[in-house]
C-alpha cells in the first residue's frame, strides 16, 4: 500500500467519509471533518501504520489542513 493510500484510508476511517479521497484539497478543519480528537486519532493511526512518531506537539494544524498536506508530511517523516 502506498503512503497516499494509507493516509487516505486512515482519514476515511477517522472522518467517516470518502470525501477526503475524492478531494485531496478539502479543508478538513473548515469543513468540520477533523477536530482535535480526530487529529489525535489520526496521529495514532498513522504512527502505527507507518512506524513513525507523530505527536500533537510535532504537528502544526496548518500543516495538516488538507489530505494532500498530510500525505506530504507523512512522506517527509518516512523519507519516502
Amino acid at each position: 500500500m502506498s503512503i497516499e493510500d494509507g493516509v487516505l484510508a486512515e482519514l476515511e476511517r477517522v472522518t467517516g467519509t470518502d470525501q477526503v479521497r475524492r478531494d485531496p484539497d478539502i479543508a478538513l478543519f473548515d469543513e468540520d471533518l477533523l477536530d482535535s480528537l480526530g487529529s489525535v486519532q489520526l496521529m495514532v493511526g498513522l504512527s502505527e501504520r507507518f512506524a513513525v512518531e507523530i505527536t500533537p506537539a510535532s504537528v502544526e494544524r496548518s500543516a495538516w489542513a488538507t489530505p494532500r498536506l498530510i500525505i506530504a508530511d507523512i512522506r517527509r517523516r518516512t523519507g519516502a
